[in-house]
Formats: C-alpha cells, structure tokens, sequence
C-alpha cells in the first residue's frame, strides 16, 4: 500500500511555547486567527475539550459564503509542547487524518512544527498545505 500524503510545516513564532500553546487550546485565542485568509474573521467560533480523548470543532465561513467545519479527538496533549488530534471537515467525516503540532522553545520565542498526515489523497493534502501556511501566518502574526 502508498504511504498517504502528508506535509509539514515549520513556523517561527515571537511567543513563549506556553502562549503558542494557549492559542491553540483556549477557544476564545483560537478564534482570532485559524482559518486561511479567506476566512470571514468574525464568524470563527470553537469548542474545545483539551485533554486526551476530548473532542474539539471549529467552524468558520469564507468571503465566498461557504460554511467550514472540522473536528477531531485529541490524541495526545502534552502542555506547552505537544498536541495531537485527528481532524475531519463536516462534509467528509470519512476521510479522517492526523494533525501533531509541536511547540519547542526558540531564541525568545517558539517554533512550531505542525505535521499533518493520512491525507485522503494529494490533491487533500495540497489544499491543507495552503490553509495551514496561511493559518500559521495569522497565529505568527498575532505575536507581532
């Protein structure tokens, strides 16, 4: 069998791994920067159970009037340094994959490394790739 796709993405980031990490676990952080560019900001909205086996979704709509949605269970959750949760879109619960992201200090800041694998395809995975550099360039941005 293929080995799945999958892509990895590095980012520096000017927050401490503990803030990093509270972007992406508090819901009232995460909704002011996930999502690619397209995403109308003020309709992110999240609910996030942290710890392993706790289920998380978040949903936002795009400037073409499309609805997104995507959960998962987490995995692992290791604080300040280590998340990992499946994730799936509404619309293809079917195709579930994995997302690990990882929090290492870096001068005075963080880097990120987030691994997203067992794309359904590499058409899927190119996509994500899109949409996680440009989400990681809004969570970067919120550090500035």
């Amino acid at each position: 069998m293929l080995a799945k796709p999958s892509v990895t993405l590095k980012r520096h980031i000017n927050g401490k791994p503990e803030q990093v990490f509270a972007a992406w676990t508090d819901p009232q952080k995460i909704v002011r920067w996930f999502g690619p560019h397209e995403t109308l900001l003020d309709t992110v909205k999240a609910e996030l159970d942290v710890r392993v086996g706790g289920k998380f979704w978040v949903s936002f709509n795009t400037d073409d009037g499309e609805f997104h949605k995507v959960g998962g269970t987490y995995r692992e959750v290791f604080p300040h340094e280590r998340l990992q949760f499946t994730w799936a879109w509404h619309s293809t619960p079917e195709r579930e994959s994995l997302v690990t992201v990882t929090i290492r200090p870096d001068g005075d800041g963080s880097m990120l490394t987030l691994l997203h694998e067992q794309f359904f395809d590499q058409a899927a995975a190119d996509g994500h790739k899109r949409g996680w550099t440009e989400t990681l360039e809004k969570l970067a941005a919120e550090f500035e």
